[in-house]
């Protein structure tokens, strides 16, 4: 898993959506889609806001760790609109989702796209699995992610092999063992069209078995284009595929 560590800055972010969206949308629809952004970004700063995000904290205080969206520094919410927000991930819902695959979790490695502060990894080190990955694109988050793995500790602990990366995950080299993907909304459309693009070359080139797990499916359609995944179960939270059994 070799990634090239990434620093993204704040204006550079911008102008690089705004060149990408323009293109798309057109300048007007972008500055509208800017505003909301902004306009977004200073609610959410509010008092109340802020005091609304901590309501996922428990997770944290079983575990003794940090994985709210509540201590996220402003730079780094702000990024994350222009990214992919940060929203750990319920853990019932979560165990909801791996309760549905029938497979050998000891032969599988699971990989987080987007892992931000790692709480996706640490509830999945509860399964067998031969190792946890995470590919977070923005330092911070992925710096409270090591601490994270670091610090954690668990009685139902059952993989020890964490590891969080920090980089793009457009350059991610997937491994070439059968792998169990996450995605919580963590890339724009086109950057999920690549990720894409990417995975199906992937499977290609080294069929294997994967099974790719996208909880709130927002741009859903970008999956259901390719003809290297096959959906397999859905509910309104989340979808589950896996590699069609011709890749």
């Amino acid at each position: 898993m070799a990634l090239v560590p990434t620093n993204p800055k704040l204006l550079t972010t911008i102008q690089r959506w705004w060149k990408l969206h323009s293109k798309q949308h057109g300048p007007l629809s972008t500055l509208l889609s800017l505003l909301a952004i902004l306009g977004a970004f200073l609610r959410d700063s509010t008092p109340a806001r802020r005091k609304h995000r901590y309501g996922d904290v428990d997770y944290d205080w079983d575990h003794r760790v940090d994985t709210t969206g509540a201590t996220i520094s402003w730079q780094g919410r702000l990024l994350g609109l222009f990214h992919s927000p940060y929203q750990p991930t319920e853990p019932s819902l979560f165990r909801e989702m791996l309760g549905n695959l029938d497979l050998n979790f000891r032969e599988f490695t699971f990989i987080d796209i987007g892992s931000g502060k790692g709480r996706a990894l640490l509830m999945a080190a509860d399964f067998p699995f031969r190792r946890i990955l995470g590919i977070e694109l923005l330092p911070e988050l992925h710096r409270i992610a090591q601490e994270n793995i670091n610090h954690y500790r668990s009685d139902s602990q059952q993989c020890f092999a964490l590891e969080s990366a920090c980089g793009d995950a457009g350059e991610f080299v997937f491994p070439s063992e059968p792998m169990v993907l996450y995605l919580f909304n963590p890339l724009p459309e086109p950057g999920l069209h690549e990720f894409i693009v990417h995975l199906e070359k992937s499977l290609r080139e080294n069929p294997r078995a994967m099974y790719l797990l996208y909880h709130n499916p927002l741009l859903e359609h970008v999956l259901t284009q390719s003809s290297a995944l096959q959906k397999i179960h859905g509910t309104p939270q989340f979808s589950i595929y896996r590699a069609s059994p011709s890749e």
